[in-house]
């Protein structure tokens, strides 16, 4: 009986042991709780340009690794490991990053700590280019990233030497009275002054600031949105070494209607890919290279400051210097801006200059700025005489801007004397100003008489009496010690 008791109890054993198997929840995998991802790494990067060779030097390549969105808990100690002696015979590598990565030769690691959902990223090295090199080279980039708790993911870079190098106009160009609303022609150009043709084609990238867009004329143009600010132009054209190339016919930019300058910048590449968001293309017949004059090429950008025929016209603030002679006075002046146009970009506001009354003293153009009173918000002059120059653009103007366009600060003033007639003079300054004929103010002097007490509190009436005083007491004195003597 013992037997089969012991087998009886060892099966109901057995069968419990596989139901709780069964039915008990599976135990948690790191994959479950817990994912990275290398999506933003970048498949594919031009590492320098052949003609720069050993001279190139590249920081740029990072490895983001973010937390895909939704894990249950952060992703603990994660670490990347990236092997780059896929760039033999291309490129060397030197240890770069921001303080957190470690290694030596072609393998590096880097630490990222914890993350919950958001992500992290680290330039693993530096990247040096290799004189021999010809455009087309390429190599590969390995990397994987780990946690603690979640399984390990892989990516590949391939890096490609591009080139050449393409130079813009080193010299700004400037233009000025362009209407606004109307299209400006910009006819950008460029030399390639290596050895190396451009065989993969040219492109053309032209961004604006401040005001003007571009109109998307041109079907091999791809334009950032409805009003773009950025266009991508690719031309088939093999840019020939020691060549000057401009573009066909002239790209059309617009100001807006209250623009009073803006800017225009351009580069040229000989390895084409299109940036994110140049989704809208162009719709009229392409734009195509033609050779240029040979000129000065010897930029990385070519640069267009423009102006329009907007002007921002400038008024004096002014008031009258009134009070008794010895009195100091608050006099507010300064600037109103009358526009039309409106300073929104990196416009130099301008300044205004004030002479005081003949008879009159400044004593102080007090302010305030970050917590600290100060004395002088105007530059004091050189000589008596002279002017007190305010910039508009100064620490002391930062907030002083009211709704109406006024900017104005208070000067104190001190009434030395009576100057029948006296007047000092204000004048505003701005390089958007073409009206010129308001541009000039006078500041009056009203001055009374002294009080006659302050007659009295002169320090030369006071001075007489206490040499009076100091007389008399020396008498006394003198009276006292005679009576003493006597007596």
């Amino acid at each position: 009986m013992a037997p089969r008791i012991w087998a009886r109890i060892t099966g109901r054993a057995a069968l419990a042991a596989l139901l709780a198997t069964a039915f008990a929840p599976a135990p948690a995998t790191a994959s479950d709780t817990v994912a990275l991802s290398l999506e933003d790494v970048p498949r594919t990067m031009v590492v320098y340009n052949a003609d720069e060779g050993a001279e190139a030097t590249n920081g740029d390549f990072q490895v983001p690794v973010a937390v895909v969105p939704g894990n249950k808990e952060p992703a603990r100690d994660i670490e990347v490991v990236v092997d780059a002696s896929g760039l033999k015979g291309i490129a060397r590598v030197v240890k770069g990053g921001y303080g957190n990565c470690t290694g030596s030769g072609w393998v590096y690691t880097c630490e990222y700590g914890t993350l919950r959902n958001d992500g992290e990223s680290n330039a693993p090295f530096d990247i040096l280019g290799l004189d021999g090199v010809k455009p087309g080279d390429s190599g590969t980039v390995t990397y994987t990233a780990s946690a603690g708790n979640a399984a390990p993911v892989t990516g590949t870079t391939r890096m490609v030497v591009g080139g050449p190098t393409l130079d813009a106009p080193d010299e700004e160009l400037k233009v000025s009275g362009v209407a606004p609303g109307r299209p400006a022609p910009l006819t950008p150009e460029f030399a390639n002054r290596t050895r190396f043709a451009a065989d993969r084609g040219v492109a053309l990238h032209i961004t604006t600031a401040d005001g003007l867009t571009l109109e998307d004329r041109h079907s091999n143009c791809y334009y950032a949105g409805a009003s773009p600010t950025s266009a991508w132009c690719v031309f088939p054209t093999k840019a020939a070494p020691g060549a000057a190339y401009r573009t066909s016919a002239p790209l059309a930019y617009v100001a807006a209607e209250k623009e009073l300058s803006g800017t225009l910048s351009y580069t040229w590449s000989s390895a084409p890919a299109r940036p994110a968001g140049h989704t809208v293309r162009g719709t009229g017949a392409p734009v195509t290279l033609v050779r240029a004059a040979d000129g000065r090429f010897d930029g990385a950008n070519g640069t267009v400051r423009v102006e329009t025929t907007v002007q921002a016209d400038y008024r004096p603030v002014t008031g009258t210097v009134r009070g008794r002679v010895g009195d100091t006075v608050e006099v507010r002046l300064g600037a109103r801006d009358l526009g039309p146009g409106e300073l929104l970009g990196d416009e130099a506001k301008g300044r205004f200059e004030v002479v005081p009354p003949e008879g009159t003293t400044v004593t102080s153009v007090p302010y305030s700025f970050e917590d600290s009173d100060l004395k002088w918000g105007c530059e004091q002059p050189k000589k008596p005489g002279g002017a007190f120059v305010c910039d508009l653009g100064g620490e002391a103007f930062s907030w002083a801007e009211e709704d109406d366009g006024t900017t104005a600060i208070v000067f104190h003033v001190r009434i030395d004397r009576q100057v029948t007639g006296a007047r000092g003079a204000i004048r505003t300054y701005s390089p958007y100003d073409r009206t010129p004929g308001n541009d000039t103010a006078v500041i009056p002097l009203d001055a009374s008489p002294a009080p006659a007490y302050r007659a009295f509190l002169r320090p030369v009436v006071w001075g007489s009496i206490a040499a009076g005083g100091a007389v008399a007491l020396a008498l006394t004195v003198a009276y006292l010690r005679r009576r003493r003597r006597s007596a």
